[in-house]
Order: C-alpha cells, then structure tokens, then sequence
C-alpha cells in the first residue's frame, strides 16, 4: 500500500511503463506521455497537489512537450538511425531525374523504383542520369553524371 500512498512514486512508475511502451508502439508519442508523468513524479516532491491538479498538468505538460519537442526529436534521431544507411546504400549509384533540379529548385528523382526529393548545384533536366553524392535528411543530394 506503499505505492498507493506515494503519488510521486506512482506518477514515476507510470511514465517509466509508458517510456518501455514507446519500444513497442512507434511514433515517438508515449515518450512525451512519461515526460509529463515525470513532470508530475518531480513536482509532488515538492507540492501536495489534489487528484484533479496532477490529472491537469501530468495532460499540459505531456501536450506541451508533445507539440514542442516531437518533431525535432523525431528528426533527430532519424538523422542518426538513417544517415550512414542512406549513405552507404546510396551514394556513388545513379538515378534518374523525374522532374527538372537546378541551384534553389528542388526536384524529384527516381532510384531503385521509389521517388526521392533531391537538390543539386548543376542544372539537371527531366530524364537526365544522376550519381547521388550525399543526402540531407531524407533528401537526396545529386550531380549531373554527364560531367
């Protein structure tokens, strides 16, 4: 009965089973879900707080990280989990131009049967063979292979 006396210790335990839960469901939406009951875990350390005011924020706090935090974080670590594959898979190989690419005009590329956004420094017209040279994200940096 420890545990149901101990708010803080159950807002901990919660966001802690929701943390492991973000392993098995993808997302990246529980995580931000235990951060608010964290929150909430810290906050009771230092204020008795009724029910219905952790409920409240345990929700804010969640939301708030949420909206704020889940597209940095999603593309950060996408940037970590996928960079080194895509280039390692992809640069050196050729491509095919779907549509026009020039210096500031992002266009489109065709390789290996999927689509990719792209962007170069050359000026590449439709159907003009390509080598990828790198990747920014999950676009695709190309040159011209005619040079």
């Amino acid at each position: 009965m420890l545990i149901l006396e101990n708010a803080a210790l159950m807002w901990f335990i919660a966001g802690f089973i929701l943390f492991i839960l973000e392993f098995v469901t993808p997302g990246l939406i529980l995580f931000f879900f235990a951060v608010g009951a964290w929150l909430v875990s810290i906050l009771l350390l230092f204020v008795d707080l009724p029910v219905n005011s952790q409920l409240i924020l345990f929700l804010i706090g969640s939301l708030a990280t949420l909206v704020l935090f889940r597209k940095w974080l999603k593309k950060v670590i996408w940037i970590k989990r996928h960079s080194s594959e895509i280039e390692d898979e992809f640069v050196g190989k050729t491509a095919i131009a779907e549509t026009f690419i020039g210096p500031g005009h992002e266009g489109k590329v065709q390789f290996r049967g999927t689509s990719w956004n792209a962007i170069s420094d050359d000026t590449i017209e439709k159907g003009e063979n390509l080598i990828i040279m790198g990747n920014l994200s999950i676009k695709l940096i190309v040159r011209s292979a005619k040079m």
